[in-house]
């Protein structure tokens, strides 16, 4: 894959995604598909719309958040100096699978200061049909987060919530995929997705990437989790993928 060019950095910058970013090799994308049923089929959940971190689970997934087809871009993001925090499956099943609320990625992660690079890579074809991404482009621009209502509704994903209010007047961009491809997008850009009633699944793998000249503060996400009502994110493994560990907080995984 090429690197990105100076108008893609220009165009995240721009508008805090960048779709579709690139995508993973064929063979690579297979191996994906492998892992994924194996993992679905020993899963013991009653279902997997979305679980959190499971490189931890699993320390194997590690290996397709190494690849150089999302290092080299995220680095040409974030500098190369670069941390893998947090990971994630998305697979909102054929016919019922949750929405995410609209929401801010920065209001729940303990990273001060707060930057973060998402690669979310489609395992099926994701588009409007099955709950693809939907995203406001330009919203990350002012690097502030907003405030967010509680809604622990069991139909959604996430119980961070923000008004649709907040953004009267800019159309939402669905980010749509082809399996293997994949997106960027930045830590403080509003996002959410539809329900899945499409009768297709929808699956997708997400790594999180900081620069490692940020902090991981774990006593700020034991007081996010609750004051929030969130899964605990203070036990999780931290991993530098490039350059060097910058800020001496972060207890890096061995």
């Amino acid at each position: 894959m090429m690197p990105l060019s100076d108008a893609d950095v220009d165009r995240y910058r721009a508008d805090g995604v960048l779709a579709p970013a690139g995508a993973v090799a064929p063979e690579t994308l297979a191996e994906i598909r492998v892992e994924l049923d194996r993992f679905l089929g020993e899963l013991t959940l009653p279902n997997a719309d979305f679980i959190p971190n499971i490189i931890d689970r699993e320390p194997g997934w590690q290996r397709f958040a190494t690849m150089p087809e999302l290092l080299d871009p995220v680095r040409a993001l974030i500098g190369d100096d670069v941390i893998l925090w947090g990971s994630g499956l998305f697979c909102k099943s054929a016919e019922g699978g949750r929405g995410t609320p609209w929401h801010q990625d920065g209001q729940y992660w303990p990273i001060r200061p707060l930057e973060t690079v998402t690669a979310w890579i489609a395992v099926d074809r994701i588009d409007q049909g099955n709950g693809c991404l939907r995203v406001i482009p330009g919203s990350h621009r002012d690097r502030t987060l907003l405030e967010h209502g509680q809604n622990d509704s069991p139909e959604l994903i996430l119980n961070q919530e923000l008004s649709a209010d907040l953004w009267a007047g800019t159309d939402p961009f669905d980010i749509v995929l082809e399996p293997g491809e994949f997106s960027l997008h930045d830590v403080y850009m509003i996002h959410g997705a539809n329900p899945n009633t499409s009768g297709r699944r929808r699956a997708a793998l997400a790594f999180r990437y900081m620069p490692a000249t940020s902090h991981y503060d774990r006593e700020l996400a034991r007081a996010q989790e609750v004051e929030m009502g969130l899964r605990s994110m203070v036990n999780r493994s931290l991993f530098l993928v490039s350059g060097n560990n910058v800020h001496p907080g972060n207890d890096i995984a061995e």
